[in-house]
């Protein structure tokens, strides 16, 4: 608490400016001291919840154990709680909140690097992007060779995943940007339209839709299909194709993960219906691609968080990454670009 003595002066800060003391001490011992907190520590406490155990943590840090356990200590002190059940080996709540925290700050810090540095026309630090496994596949090679023509002194980390495990990764902050599918409906993520691809059906060859060259989305109607999981962006516009025709698909099987959807078609599983780019040039086996009628195309968009601003490594990212659509989604069958 902070305290000021202004003596008998009833307009201290007018009159008597000159003579205020000011002591900040605090009277609360069980209040924690934000001032008093070392990156340190909540470097030590995020390594912990990474790496597992307090010596994976220290050789990720460079350090000795004892050093880490010291510093996670001094930070339980200091916040007056227990951020780590040593019986269990794991987080508590309160720790759950303390490293996502921590892991804003050290984004934050990178941040500031960055942006300073950007300001010298350097454009310099770590980006880290998520994209969704049929997109990446043909962007991230062509992204990664341009960034690093015109930003060598930037490292990209891609996470190639699928929407919902990339979706939350994006809000806690490890990620700066997302290619995924659309629509994404969290208030808390800003989201710019990247590209449509149209819709097809991989069928196996011991199926009866295999001697089709053509489907309409009717022809899927009772028939076993897989398919992603419900409440997933890309399922939902599924089921909604479905529901406006008067069908309902069935389900064979649930994944989450269009890639692996089709991989699983291409083995014979089952149909599948996934977009365009799901299946690689030149590849071959006992199944046909069919176009797939009545059915929109697929939306993908890259995402942001909408509170706070990209740093100058990220911008950069988006820049490129709408340079190298405008070659690559051109080279993409069903593919069009979202002016």
């Amino acid at each position: 608490m902070c305290v000021v003595d202004t003596g008998s002066c009833a307009h201290a800060a007018i009159v008597c400016a000159p003579v205020i003391r000011i002591s900040c001490r605090q009277t609360d011992f069980r209040r924690p001291s934000l001032t008093a907190m070392d990156l340190r520590q909540l470097a030590a406490l995020t390594a912990v919840a990474d790496c597992g155990t307090f010596s994976a943590a220290a050789e990720r840090l460079h350090t000795v154990q004892s050093n880490v356990s010291a510093h996670i200590a001094r930070l339980e002190r200091q916040l007056g709680v227990t951020l780590i059940d040593r019986s269990a080996g794991r987080l508590t709540e309160e720790g759950e909140v303390v490293v996502a925290r921590a892991r804003r700050v050290h984004n934050e810090l990178e941040a500031l690097v960055a942006d300073v540095n950007a300001l010298r026309n350097e454009v310099i630090g770590e980006v880290h992007v998520g994209v969704i496994g049929t997109v990446a596949r043909w962007l991230v090679p062509a992204l990664h060779h341009r960034m690093t023509t015109l930003h060598p002194g930037v490292r990209l980390v891609v996470v190639d995943a699928s929407t919902t495990s990339l979706a939350p990764q994006l809000l806690a902050g490890t990620l700066s940007l997302a290619v995924v599918n659309l629509p994404i409906s969290d208030p808390d993520m800003a989201v710019t339209p990247l590209f449509e691809e149209d819709m097809i059906a991989v069928v196996p060859s011991d199926h009866p839709l295999f001697a089709r060259d053509t489907l309409d989305v009717r022809d899927l109607d009772g028939i076993p299909v897989i398919l992603p999981p419900k409440g997933t962006s890309y399922r939902t516009e599924l089921d909604r194709s479905a529901e406006l025709v008067g069908i309902t698909l069935v389900s064979r099987a649930e994944i989450d993960g269009v890639r692996l959807i089709a991989s699983l078609a291409f083995d014979g599983v089952g149909v599948a219906v996934v977009p365009a780019t799901a299946v690689p040039p030149k590849t071959s086996g006992p199944w046909k691609a069919i176009p797939v009628s009545g059915m929109p195309p697929r939306i993908v968009g890259v995402v942001q968080r909408r509170r706070g601003m990209l740093p100058a490594p990220a911008r950069a990212l988006m820049e490129v990454l709408r340079t190298v659509l405008v070659v690559e989604a051109a080279r993409q069958s069903g593919v069009r670009l979202i002016r």
